[in-house]
């Protein structure tokens, strides 16, 4: 099949370069070259206007050598201009009459501004390498107008989107998302929906932070993914309403809205999906070393739904004072049923244990996020800005399970009688800022305060069945209430000085974090309190077109609720997992190296190498329960600080655009992990390799119809105590753009070779080695459709700093999408 895969690839290209016998085309080739040293110029933006139309037909960057070449139909007269950094524009008039023509070499004046042209000249650099950051300027790409903000995504270095429209940074989903410098619930939860619904030209560029600066909290990220979106808005409304349907995902509908008028602008995004129902199968197998044997299989079924909404407000006081607010809302649920069939043996191939088990029950998730800013601006500097920002955030989530059991063998209802498990759990969250910024002719300073007060909590328990009067009763050993507060304050202060070569950000952050936990059952507390300065190093040496990049931070990552959270769970009576209420944060070292060129086409390398001392890891054991009537091991799986953990990465980006149609990037990266931690008395240590690999081939014909292949390697994760499995997917997608581009429907393949894809993870410790095996729905085919009215050029406008609470570690997926 995978050979089928590659033909069907090769195949695909090789029509799409026959596929070229368009009318006549213009071919205008030149040189670049600075007037003052009379050398050739790479990196500068070239881009052919129409003279009738004023609007941008083709666009690209010169060579290391200066040369360029722009194609665009024939017949008609265009603008050839020229810009670049410290370089006045320069524009050529050209007939259009002859097929081919060289305009030879075109000198640029040094400027020390750029001069104020009519708006047909005013081309900018696509792309721009700065100390701590990747920028790429949306707006002077030409194809914005026919791309949504998650197709653009694509064209960014280090950034990806798979198969599942999933959005990886360096290869992985290990990042913050940021909308103008500050989080969105909306777009955190389901960036893939949101920017899928956001046409391009509502964006002014995206960047790619590689090295957080002090003012970021601290967290130990792969980096940071911040959209820019247009600051000053047309007056009008426009409205885009996107829906899909999902053979595995189901039914999806999504609706956008944005109105100015006046000073006042609100944007509004509204949408919701409901799942099919899967089943898939799963097994675990146990063997503990000159002990018993444990084999359970079953299979688990799921329907999850959900809904979300956001709403903007801004509104322009006046030139320098700005007031915006937000609020958005997501909340969701997921109903699972599961059948397990459990068996014990022992030594000798007796059966020690049997039952069978079904569950049933349901999860509910949800979050509110509530925000408000007021933004001073400065009459003698427009940069200069003082923003006073408060945020609300309010996270609930209830577990509920109902467990039976049958078929006993040597399982006595004394010792595990049928049970239902209830937690209650979420996080509640204030938080206030201040930031200031003031540029100065060479220095950038930048300083601010900040104060989380956080309120974790968990109301959990499990009640018994009395055989004797068939009640449900309170189980004391797990139920509890639990409370946990952590405070956090901050301060910053970063400076950037800037040179001809050389640029160089550095910044400290100051963290004061103060924790305390209550157990109400039973009478326990926990009391912490810690300090961290956390220092920030970013250095650039800049290049005619290419750039090295050098970076060093620390960062912490706290525990989450879900790390946390002492709620016992044993719906699985033989495999029991909690929380830890007493880790402590883990604090990484990061160091970064990178070469980027985009002479051509871009090339990004980078190489990083991260440690961390006080690591959390999930790390389980065998604990023997002697009080029941027939004595049983059970695994016991929890988090804990263990040892070291260090890593040493390499990644590499690429996107090629091979003809004016045909488009290919390439993505990846590798990283070597050393892990060693000292648990239960045992020394454990283990290392290996993970990382993943990604392609996307586009090829865009002339009626408005794109076809996208996209595929993948993803290797697996490396744990104290083991391994999880690999996978590969492919995906191939077919797009018709009508009714003059404002509406858009497309049909989508995902793994159409393979129903489920089995995900294996292996566990070895002191006492036992463990394999297990989950089932999850990988083939699934959609059509989805996008349709876009009225007329609102860019985004309301925003204030330029807010509140980003990133400095927790969760335990679930991020940056993931929704599955087509």
């Amino acid at each position: 099949m995978k050979k089928l895969l590659l033909v069907a690839f090769c195949c695909f290209i090789w029509v799409g370069l026959r596929a070229q016998t368009t009318p006549q085309m213009l071919t205008v080739k030149g040189i670049s070259i600075d007037s003052a040293a009379n050398k050739p110029l790479g990196y500068v933006t070239v881009a052919l206007y129409d003279t009738a139309s004023k609007k941008s037909i083709k666009a690209g960057l010169t060579k290391d050598d200066g040369s360029f070449q722009l194609t665009a139909p024939a017949g008609k007269p265009y603008q050839l201009v020229l810009a670049s950094i410290g370089y006045k524009n320069k524009t050529v008039n050209i007939s259009g009459k002859d097929a081919e023509l060289n305009v030879g070499k075109v000198f640029l004046e040094a400027s020390s501004k750029q001069l104020n042209e009519v708006s047909v000249t005013a081309v900018r650099p696509i792309m721009k390498r700065e100390v701590d950051r990747i920028s790429y300027d949306v707006q002077a790409d030409p194809e914005s107008k026919a791309l949504t903000a998650l197709d653009m995504m694509r064209k960014v270095p280090l950034l990806s989107v798979d198969a599942n429209d999933n959005i990886k940074l360096k290869g992985n989903g290990n990042y913050k998302i940021l909308v103008n410098g500050k989080e969105s619930a909306l777009v955190a939860k389901n960036p893939s929906d949101v920017l899928r619904s956001m046409p391009a030209t509502n964006i002014e560029r995206i960047e790619v932070i590689t090295t957080p600066p002090a003012k970021y909290d601290a967290e130990g990220l792969a980096g940071i993914i911040n959209i820019v979106t247009k600051k000053n808005a047309d007056q009008g409304y426009t409205a885009n309403i996107s829906g899909r349907y999902n053979s595995i995902f189901g039914p999806g509908l999504n609706v956008q809205g944005s109105a100015k008028q006046g000073k006042l602008g609100i944007t509004m995004f509204a949408g919701g999906s409901n799942n099919n129902a899967f089943v898939a199968g799963n097994s675990n197998v146990q063997q503990i070393f000159g002990g018993q044997s444990t084999t359970q299989t079953g299979t688990g079924g799921n329907q999850f739904g959900h809904h979300y909404a956001e709403a903007e407000l801004s509104y322009e006081i006046d030139s320098l004072n700005l007031l915006t607010a937000s609020f958005e809302d997501f909340h969701g649920r997921q109903n699972q049923t599961g059948s397990l069939f459990s068996s014990t043996f022992n030594n000798d191939g007796t059966l020690s244990q049997q039952y069978q088990q079904q569950t049933s029950g349901y999860n509910t998730f949800g979050g509110l996020d509530a925000s408000i800013n007021y933004q001073i601006g400065f009459k003698r500097n427009k940069d200069q800005l003082l923003t006073l920002s408060y945020k609300f955030n309010f996270s609930p989530g209830i577990n509920t399970s109902n467990n039976t059991f049958s078929q006993r063998v040597n399982d006595y209802q004394s010792d595990q009688p049928d049970f239902m498990q209830y937690n209650n759990q979420g996080e509640r969250a204030h938080t206030f800022q201040i930031d200031y910024a003031q540029p100065f002719k060479i220095l950038t300073l930048e300083a601010g305060a900040k104060a989380i007060l956080r309120n974790d909590f968990s109301n959990f328990n499990r009640s018994d069945l009395d055989s004797a009067t068939n009640v449900y009763v309170f189980n004391p050993r797990y139920t509890d209430v639990f409370s946990y507060q952590q405070n956090v304050y901050s301060l910053y202060n970063s400076y950037q000085f800037k040179f001809d070569k050389w640029t160089a950000k550095a910044g400290l952050r100051l963290e004061h974090t103060s924790i305390n936990g209550d157990f109400a059952t039973v009478n326990a507390t926990i009391n912490q309190g810690y300090n961290n300065l956390i220092p920030s190093v970013s250095i650039q040496r800049s290049f005619k077109t290419s750039s090295y990049n050098f970076g060093f931070t620390q960062r912490i990552q706290r525990p989450g609720i879900f790390q946390l959270n002492p709620f016992v769970d044993t719906s699985n009576p033989l495999f029991i997992s909690t929380g830890n209420p007493n880790l402590r944060p883990e604090l990484n070292n990061t160091f970064e190296l990178n070469y980027s060129n985009f002479a051509a086409s871009s090339f990004n390398v980078g190489l990083s190498y991260q440690f961390s001392n006080n690591s959390i890891q999930n790390v389980s054991s065998l604990r023997r329960d002697t009080a029941a009537i027939n004595p049983h091991d059970t695994t016991f799986t929890t988090y804990r600080n263990l040892g070291s953990n260090s890593s040493l990465g390499l990644n590499v980006n690429t996107n090629l655009n091979i003809t004016k149609k045909l488009s290919l990037s390439l993505n990846g990266f590798i990283t070597k992990i050393w892990l060693r931690g000292t648990y239960n008395g045992q020394f454990y240590q283990n290392n290996g390799f993970t990382g993943n690999a990604f392609a996307n081939a586009g090829y865009k014909f002339d009626n408005g119809f794109r076809v996208g292949i996209d595929a993948g390697f993803f290797s697996g994760d490396v744990n104290l105590q083991g391994h999880s499995s690999a996978f590969i997917y492919n995906s191939l997608v077919l797009t018709k753009e009508f009714l003059n581009k404002k509406a858009t429907i497309s049909l989508v393949a995902n793994d159409p070779e393979s129903k489920y894809h089995n995900n294996t993870s292996t566990t070895t410790t002191s006492q036992y080695y463990q394999y297990s095996l989950n089932q999850d729905p990988y083939r699934t085919f959609a059509v989805r459709f996008s349709y876009k009215i009225g007329k609102l050029n860019s985004e309301i406008k925003k204030n330029q700093h807010g509140i980003n609470n990133d400095d927790t570690k969760g335990g679930g997926k991020s940056g993931g999408g929704s599955g087509g």
